[in-house]
């Protein structure tokens, strides 16, 4: 296999990006995903227990198996929210965790919450755009990142980027929705996703069109074999995927070698 350059990608950019059902001005779409996630950020963890019926909490326990922190690598967390994967993995293990996200006010609830755990140790905070990482090359054994992949403009640098920061050996984890591989299930799904979602945004945030647009954007993202095939594209070597709950959500993994 030709071997990858760590130098940036260049290459004609679509003038426009989905932005869930929406086709929006590419350079806005970051600063509407900002706002969407400004304002859910207060109730997102609440929110997140409702969307899924508290199945988020097992699908990144599984997850945070699948990366595996230990004591001597430092794990990058890309998109990281509120913190669920940084201070998970801190309490497996990891020597040190890079919790990062493009929102601030999510990264003021997950230190909010590394405080009152008492887990600040090994644990730094950066807010990075997933799709311009501001690391040195081939600095970080493990990238995680749970949930986000899909709120980005640019799936492709973010994959990239990914594996130019990683180290030879490194390997990269992402958790995100999926494809339903349960037929009977899609009709069911697809009422929970567009109707009833909204509503419960609207009652318990007083804010149904976040939480539209995050139904949206999880139907306009690829499914398992779509991804791995973007991560080969990037880059990554030996990418594989398992797929949890009926492929509600799916775990993909790719190595730099």
């Amino acid at each position: 296999m030709p071997m990858m350059s760590d130098a940036p990608f260049d290459e004609q950019q679509p003038a426009s990006a989905d932005f869930g059902f929406r086709s929006v001005p590419r350079a806005e779409k970051a600063t509407m995903v900002r706002q969407v996630f400004d304002s859910v950020a207060p109730k997102y963890d609440l929110m997140n227990d409702v969307m899924s019926l508290g199945l988020h909490r097992i699908w990144k326990r599984v997850f945070l198996n699948a990366i595996g922190p230990r004591p001597g690598d430092t794990l990058l967390d890309l998109a990281g929210g509120t913190g669920d994967i940084a201070l998970g993995a801190l309490r497996m293990g990891a020597g040190r965790v890079i919790c990062t996200d493009i929102n601030p006010s999510m990264l003021e609830v997950a230190r909010a919450r590394a405080v009152n755990a008492g887990q600040l140790r090994g644990l730094e905070f950066m807010v990075v755009d997933a799709e311009h990482i501001p690391l040195p090359d081939r600095s970080v054994e493990k990238i995680s990142m749970a949930f986000g992949l899909r709120n980005c403009t640019d799936k492709d640098a973010v994959l990239r980027e990914a594996r130019r920061v990683l180290r030879p050996g490194g390997r990269f984890f992402c958790l995100e929705f999926s494809r339903l591989e349960v037929a009977a299930l899609e009709k069911l799904y697809d009422v929970w996703s567009f109707q009833v979602l909204p509503r419960l945004g609207s009652r318990i945030a007083q804010d149904s069109e976040s939480y539209r647009y995050l139904a949206e954007s999880i139907r306009m993202f690829p499914d398992q074999e779509a991804l791995a095939t973007m991560m080969r594209g990037a880059g990554l070597e030996r990418v594989g995927y398992r797929s949890l709950s009926g492929g509600i959500v799916a775990i993909h993994s790719g190595w730099r070698l």
